[in-house]
């Protein structure tokens, strides 16, 4: 019964603890200077993305055994794969929930049928404008070419295989460097900020405060994370799955639950552009950054489970290209996403059983 109890526990601590990263992020954003999509790519992602990559790093340095140094290699195929179908699934489920209480609002604040094309747009809409949604293509265009090199590089051995981790944090090195010089470009001009909620009455908080609310929410994070991740460890196997099934199905989930919980706040907020590129720039450094780590420092090799994982990835992934590419991304099909997490599951039975 603890179990659940710290599970729901570290869920909440979660949450809370990503709606003040949200908010400082944003303001950091500010005081650095950068673009509001580079905050989602590059502030938000990378602070979310920081407690799992400190795992693989960890993992991969200073396993003992082979076995050991995989749990790297499963974090790094596992994060993409949770990001591309539950946080995109979650992200798109949680817009349509949005607009449903929207547009059921509007007969009591305008007197207007909620059908009304002119009050309220019609939810089966493309999800933002042309321009928006060639960003976010562009995104995945980045990360698709760079996680199925990743994928074929665990079908084969060769000697100067890990040398080419080094090209993993190169190419992240360009991608960080579009997203800070390119992200102004495209902003909205005159979107005020929340107070910081370390400072709510300061019109412009201290650098000091922004930084404090950054880094101490961070830490929450982190350790709400760990936490959460151990108890997912000890419930699977009380609710009769296995520590593979565990570790390869529910772990992704967990520790990619800031994310999901950035972009739930982010929709709340009317920010979508903002929770979909946190995703999408969380994606690019768990395509990177671990990868690069995990080939300089194992073998990089895969077994089923994580070829089956890679191949749902890129599904996943040329899914929401072609129905962007047909300009039909809308909340609904963006939820179908989460679907591809389902067939994974499903495919795990006979690789696992």
């Amino acid at each position: 019964m603890i179990h659940f109890v710290l599970l729901i526990v570290c869920a909440v601590a979660i949450y809370l603890s990503c709606e003040w990263f949200v908010n400082a992020v944003e303001w950091l954003g500010e005081r650095l200077n950068v673009g509001k999509m580079a905050v989602g790519t590059i502030l938000a992602a990378f602070g979310t993305a920081l407690p799992e990559s400190v795992v693989t790093l960890v993992a991969v340095t200073t396993g003992a055994t082979d076995e050991a140094k995989d749990i790297g290699v499963g974090a790094a195929m596992g994060g993409p794969l949770a990001l591309a179908t539950v946080a995109y699934g979650v992200t798109g489920a949680m817009l349509l929930l949005k607009r449903r209480r929207e547009r059921n609002a509007v007969p009591a604040t305008t007197g207007l049928p909620p059908s009304d094309p002119l009050t309220y747009p019609d939810p089966e809409n493309a999800l933002g404008t042309e321009k928006d949604i060639k960003r976010l293509a562009k995104d995945q265009k980045w990360f698709l070419p760079i996680f199925i090199v990743k994928v074929a590089l665990g079908l084969v051995a060769f000697a100067f295989k890990p040398v080419l981790g080094l090209l993993f944090f190169a190419a992240y090195a360009a991608y960080f460097w579009r997203e800070i010089r390119g992200g102004q470009d495209e902003d909205e001009e005159g979107e005020e900020l929340e107070p910081l909620k370390f400072r709510p009455k300061a019109a412009s908080p201290a650098t000091w405060a922004v930084v404090a609310q950054t880094l101490a929410t961070l830490v929450v994070v982190f350790f709400a994370s760990q936490l959460f991740v151990k108890q997912l460890d000890a419930i699977g196997p009380m609710i009769g799955l296995s520590a593979s099934v565990t570790a390869l199905l529910l772990s992704p989930i967990a520790t990619e639950l800031p994310e999901i919980m950035n972009a739930v706040i982010w929709v709340r907020q009317g920010k979508t552009k903002l929770a979909l590129a946190n995703i999408s720039g969380a994606m690019m450094i768990q395509a990177t950054v671990p990868s690069g780590l995990g080939l300089l420092f194992t073998k990089w090799h895969f077994d089923a489970a994580l070829l089956w994982s890679g191949l749902i990835t890129m599904a996943a992934i040329v899914y929401l290209l072609l129905t962007m590419r047909a300009h039909k991304l809308t909340p609904a099909r963006l939820s179908v996403a989460a679907g591809f997490y389902v067939l994974f599951a499903l495919g795990l039975i006979p690789i696992l059983g």
